[in-house]
């Protein structure tokens, strides 16, 4: 009697587990980068010498891809991780915090495929091609409203966010854009001039990894007709202020990476209220 009730508690713990977290709800997905396209001047450079062209291709990559339970159409959020790679706060609490909240969720691994452990001392080929690519991948997809994505991302996947929404960047050669973006201690740089589209920077006052002042100097070089770029800084806080994994702080390369639950908190009730005023219907 005892193991009959215990299997019955069992299936109706499983059911209703399942149910919360239904089959496919994460899995992983193949897109390519967005490839870099000709100039025209290449191409009638081409022309003239009588040489074939070929099509540019885009770089085979890893993605994981999150939902909310229903049919959609949702709004999305592509995510780009930092130097160190695909860490648990950006492949998993981040997609569940964002997926409570309505939206899908392609978390873009960079590293795997080009077969990079991490970039921390290094750089990487210009990441924004991958946010695209991944753009262009949630677009096709039933599920997504593609009219309403916005890119997100940590650190150097943060700096790529910048480099990614600027305008006379890389995003004049997409064909679809994002609509906002949400950039967690990037690098930013005074010469990354207007945005074009709402911006979110969020980051440490004592971050030395990825300075505050460098994001002020932006802001102070805007001009009216930029969309409007909001600057979070946070006291006494440093890099990864998000990131629970680093509840006991670290020293990488000179700099601090501390978990800051109080600043972690503000950033994500900031995070949420930008979402919704930029990616709601």
């Amino acid at each position: 009697m005892k193991t009959t009730r215990l299997f019955l508690c069992l299936v109706a713990f499983l059911s209703v587990t399942f149910a919360e977290n239904p089959a496919g709800a994460d899995e992983v997905v193949h897109f390519e980068s967005a490839p870099v396209k000709l100039s025209p001047f290449r191409i009638s450079k081409a022309r003239e010498q009588g040489e074939i062209l070929s099509q540019p291709q885009g770089t085979p990559l890893l993605g994981y891809l999150s939902r909310p339970q229903g049919d959609g159409p949702f709004p999305a959020v592509v995510v780009l991780h930092g130097c160190e790679g695909m860490r648990l706060s950006v492949k998993e609490l981040w997609p569940k915090r964002l997926v409570s909240w309505g939206y899908v969720v392609l978390a873009v691994d960079s590293f795997t495929t080009r077969n990079i452990k991490d970039t921390c001392q290094s750089h990487l080929p210009d990441r924004v091609f991958d946010a695209y690519g991944a753009l262009n991948f949630l677009s096709k997809q039933s599920f997504v409203d593609a009219s309403r994505v916005a890119l997100m991302g940590f650190s150097t996947g943060g700096t790529a966010t910048l480099e990614g929404t600027k305008i006379e960047g890389n995003e004049q050669l997409m064909d679809r854009k994002f609509q906002a973006a949400v950039a967690y201690y990037p690098r930013c740089a005074a010469t990354q001039g207007d945005a074009t589209v709402p911006i979110l920077i969020l980051t440490g006052e004592r971050d030395n990894w990825s300075p505050a002042d460098r994001c002020r100097k932006r802001l102070a070089n805007l001009s009216d007709d930029s969309p409007p770029i909001e600057l979070n800084i946070y006291k006494g806080t440093y890099h990864d202020f998000d990131a629970p994994e680093f509840k006991v702080g670290r020293k990488v390369l000179g700099h601090i990476e501390k978990y800051n639950p109080d600043a972690a908190g503000k950033s994500i009730r900031s995070v949420r209220t930008f979402l919704q005023k930029y990616l709601s219907n």
